[in-house]
């Protein structure tokens, strides 16, 4: 029997709720979700929206690629709480530092997925997640980013062309309507790094509300483009309804 896939629908996967260690003796709660049956083909790495404004590791978009892409799309996917940040997994210790100590938290992301063999790791950033990304995730284990909205807040061209240098992919996913950084002006500021892609997404706004699924497809067009996209929204197979609660940090 066929299943629409739903905003709280859950497809097949294997799922443990992980820490991360900092270097700063922090424990971070995350979780990670791999293809039930089958080695992943890529890695996800997931870095959520400003906590002070409701961002965590169950911001919808990434919830849903947990819920889904381990089954569509054989990929990993690896989400948790930066430093101070709750959800329904659980609070992580520390608190919020507006994006400086939270290197060491996107460094123990990075220790995790190298220390467990996770293949090809891609940081796909949102919104503050973007910052962490640029300014923090230019590291030998990954090999491209995905940027979600990106605001470009705390992100200086010294980190731009730093990426450009590095000849890393950067895909930056900008909302029509975004709030902060619309398609016209990221290109311009994007030209820093030369193999920047800028993809502007039609009437769409920063949080993506009703436009998860055109987020996702394009994470998998860029870290695994053999996948179909756009990608199914049935499923012919097991599957599960989960409501998740959102926590406030």
């Amino acid at each position: 029997m066929s299943t629409e896939i739903r905003a709280n629908t859950v497809l097949p996967a294997r799922r443990e709720p992980i820490t991360l260690h900092t270097a700063d003796d922090l424990k971070l709660v995350g979780e990670l979700a791999l293809p039930e049956s089958r080695p992943p083909r890529a890695t996800l790495i997931c870095l959520h929206p400003l906590p002070t404004h409701g961002g965590m590791m169950d911001s919808h978009i990434y919830r849903k690629a947990a819920f889904r892409l381990p089954a569509l799309a054989d990929l990993a996917v690896l989400r948790f709480n930066t430093r101070g940040t709750a959800s329904e997994a659980g609070r992580s210790e520390g608190s919020f530092d507006g994006g400086d100590a939270e290197r060491f938290d996107v460094a123990a992301a990075l220790e995790y997925a190298e220390f467990h063999d996770l293949p090809h790791v891609w940081l796909v950033g949102w919104s503050f997640g973007t910052d962490l990304t640029l300014v923090h995730g230019l590291d030998p284990l990954v090999e491209g980013a995905v940027l979600i909205s990106p605001p470009l807040r705390w992100s200086t061209e010294e980190h731009l062309r730093a990426w450009g240098e590095s000849g890393k992919p950067v895909h930056a996913l900008v909302p029509e309507f975004d709030d902060y950084l619309r398609p016209e002006e990221a290109r311009k500021r994007f030209a820093a790094i030369p193999q920047a892609v800028v993809t502007g997404f039609p009437d769409t706004k920063h949080l993506w509300v009703g436009k998860a699924e055109a987020a996702l497809d394009a994470i998998v067009r860029t870290v695994a483009p053999e996948v179909p996209t756009p990608l199914p929204r049935t499923w012919d197979g097991p599957a599960e309804t989960r409501q998740v609660t959102i926590v406030s940090s």
